[in-house]
C-alpha cells in the first residue's frame, strides 16, 4: 500500500510546484480544454519521471474534470443522447490510440499538427463568436459528426493528448451545430470518460504517484470549478480568447519538441 501511494519520496518541491501548475491548468481546462499543456510540465518540473508524471496528471485531471462536468450537468448543459455514446467511443478511441502510440513514432502526428494547428487558429480568429443557440442540422447528421469526432479525437487523446477538449469544442460548435454551453458540457463528459480509462490503466500498471496526485487534485477541483463557472457565465466572450492561447501554446510545444 505504501508503494502505491508513495512510489518515490514526496518532497517540498513537489508540494509547492504541483498545486500551482495544476490550478492554472485546470482553470484553462475548465474554460476551453488544453490544460494538460500546463499541468503535465508542472509534474515534470516537480521531478517525476515521464510515465509517473503522465499517470499522476491523469489522476488529478480526472478528479478535477468531474467537478466541471458536474457543473455543466447540473446546469442542464449536457445532451445525453449525444454524450452517452460519445463517452463510450472516446474510451474505445483512447484505448486504441494508446496501442497505436506503442507501435508508431508520434513525430509523424506532430508534423501533421504543425500544419493543422495554424489552420485551426485561422478558423477561430475568423469566428468572431461561438453560437449561443443551436444551429439547424439534421439530428442524424449531428449524431454522426459528434460520434465520429469523439472516436477520432479520443484516439488522438490516447496517442498524444494536448488540446483534446479544445478540438472537440470547435467540432461540436462548428460542424455539429451545438450551442457553446452544450458543446462544452458534452466535451467535459467525453473528457472525463477518457480520463477514467487512462487513470485506471495507469493505476493497474503502478504508474500513479497517488499521494501527489491527490494533492494536485485539490488544486484541480478549485481550478475546474472556477474555469467552468466562467465558461457557463461568460460564454464565447471568454472561451474564444482562451482557445486562441491554447492553440498557440500547443503549436509552440509541438514545434519545440520537433526541433
Amino acid at each position: 500500500m505504501h508503494a502505491i501511494f508513495f512510489p518515490m519520496e514526496l518532497t517540498w518541491k513537489m508540494v509547492l510546484i504541483v498545486p500551482v501548475g495544476v490550478f492554472l491548468a485546470s482553470v484553462v481546462d475548465g474554460i476551453a480544454g488544453g490544460g494538460g499543456m500546463i499541468s503535465l510540465p508542472a509534474y515534470f518540473l516537480a521531478g517525476l519521471p515521464a510515465h509517473l508524471a503522465l499517470g499522476t496528471n491523469k489522476l488529478s485531471s480526472c478528479i478535477g474534470t468531474s467537478v466541471s462536468a458536474g457543473r455543466f450537468i447540473r446546469g442542464g448543459f449536457v445532451d445525453w443522447k449525444l454524450a452517452a455514446p460519445s463517452a463510450v467511443l472516446a474510451i474505445i478511441g483512447s484505448y486504441f490510440g494508446t496501442k497505436l502510440q506503442l507501435a508508431v513514432d508520434e513525430r509523424y502526428l506532430k508534423w501533421l499538427l504543425v500544419v493543422i494547428l495554424p489552420l485551426v487558429a485561422v478558423v477561430v480568429l475568423r469566428q468572431h463568436s461561438f453560437p449561443e443557440e443551436r444551429g439547424d442540422i439534421a439530428p442524424g447528421k449531428q449524431m454522426a459528426i459528434v460520434l465520429l469526432a469523439s472516436l477520432v479525437i479520443g484516439t488522438y487523446d490516447g496517442f498524444y493528448g494536448p488540446g483534446t477538449g479544445t478540438f472537440l469544442i470547435l467540432i461540436f460548435c462548428n460542424l455539429a451545430k451545438l450551442d457553446l454551453r452544450t458543446a462544452s458540457g458534452n466535451v467535459k463528459v467525453v473528457n472525463l470518460s477518457s480520463n477514467i480509462g487512462g487513470v485506471t490503466t495507469a493505476l493497474l500498471n503502478g504508474k500513479v504517484f497517488v499521494a501527489l496526485g491527490l494533492i494536485g487534485a485539490v488544486a484541480s477541483v478549485a481550478g475546474h470549478y472556477i474555469g467552468s463557472g466562467l465558461a457557463i457565465k461568460d460564454g464565447s466572450r471568454i472561451v474564444r480568447p482562451v482557445i486562441i492561447v491554447v492553440l498557440s501554446l500547443l503549436l509552440i510545444k509541438v514545434v519545440t519538441e520537433l526541433i
